[in-house]
């Protein structure tokens, strides 16, 4: 498994890294975050304690600077996302680097549904981890992980992958030839910030992932969780029901970035992908942005016809 993922390194002119490999796991609550900020928090210390210490330390300040993280800085962003009586929204952005792309970050960006800053918004929690952190601890343990950090989240749309790590979606600034050939060749390889689509996503979906966690109102959009069953009759699949008519649905042992120069896209990733596409994100309007059109090509990648 360790030789099927590749070494990613993306850097800007400068030099600086902006993008490399790991695992993203990123959840999209339809709820105004006054509603959800306990859970938010607890699953952010859920994180903090399953990774190495002092993975985290720098975060972003009140005046969009990055300072070190220590007690004070904790307890700063706690009362960020615990203390939202005043409505607003919020955010919370904790690093492993102040400068460059670093395997371990956390990002919450607290929404409110009636936002008139916001096209579609939705509450957004995002963590990552380096690829060494699935090597050295299994995939079992990552995936047991991601079920502690979803348990309490009333998620509409989520999802678990081998990704390109990236801070805020820096990996733009990097050699786009190297991006673009890394996303054609791997279509398991995640590239969205929860940032970006926590201003747009509404109840929609993104990409079908490794793990995917689907909940109201989209769950239900779909057909509930008998519309699922029946879509994936793959042995590789698994459902897991969570409660509130929620689930977590596995697509294959691992996080595989399927490489597509040694095997075809699994198809049980087609048909998950077929049964969200009337629920697919996509930009719209007559004269997309190239970025625009490009981010609607790829999470369709999917739904196009096997090349093999």
């Amino acid at each position: 498994m360790n030789e099927a993922y590749p070494l990613i390194r993306l850097r800007d002119r400068g030099g600086w890294l902006v993008g490399r490999d790991g695992i993203v796991v990123s959840f999209f609550i339809h709820r105004d975050h006054t509603e959800v900020a306990p859970a938010i928090w607890r699953a952010i210390e859920t994180y903090r304690r399953a990774i190495p210490a002092g993975s985290l330390n720098w975060y972003t300040s009140d005046d969009g600077d990055m300072v070190p993280l220590d007690d004070a800085g904790w307890e700063h962003n706690r009362r960020e996302v615990i203390d939202c009586l005043e409505g607003g929204g919020r955010t919370a952005e904790l690093r492993e680097s102040p400068s460059e792309t670093g395997g371990y970050q956390a990002e919450y960006y607290g929404r409110l549904l009636n936002s008139p800053f916001h096209d579609a918004p939705a509450t957004a929690l995002a963590f990552t981890f380096p690829t060494e952190y699935l090597v050295r601890h299994g995939v079992e343990h990552l995936r047991t992980l991601t079920f502690q950090l979803a348990r309490e989240l009333p998620f509409s749309f989520g999802y678990a992958s081998f990704a390109i790590v990236s801070t805020q979606d820096s990996w733009r600034s990097g050699d786009w030839g190297k991006t673009e050939a890394l996303l054609a060749r791997y279509p398991g390889l995640g590239a969205l910030g929860a940032g970006t689509f926590s201003s747009r996503l509404g109840t929609r979906a993104l990409s079908p992932a490794w793990i995917t966690f689907l909940g109201q109102p989209l769950l239900g959009q779909l057909g509930g969780i008998d519309a699922l069953r029946n879509a994936l009759p793959f042995p590789e699949v698994s459902l897991l029901p969570m409660d509130g008519d929620r689930v977590l649905v596995t697509l294959d042992e691992w996080p595989d970035p399927i490489d597509t120069q040694t095997k075809a896209i699994p198809p049980q990733y087609r048909a998950l992908a077929r049964l969200m596409e009337p629920f697919l994100f996509q930009y719209e309007g007559e004269e997309l942005l190239p970025f625009q059109h490009d981010t609607n090509e790829w999470l369709r990648r999917f739904l196009k016809p096997s090349r093999q």
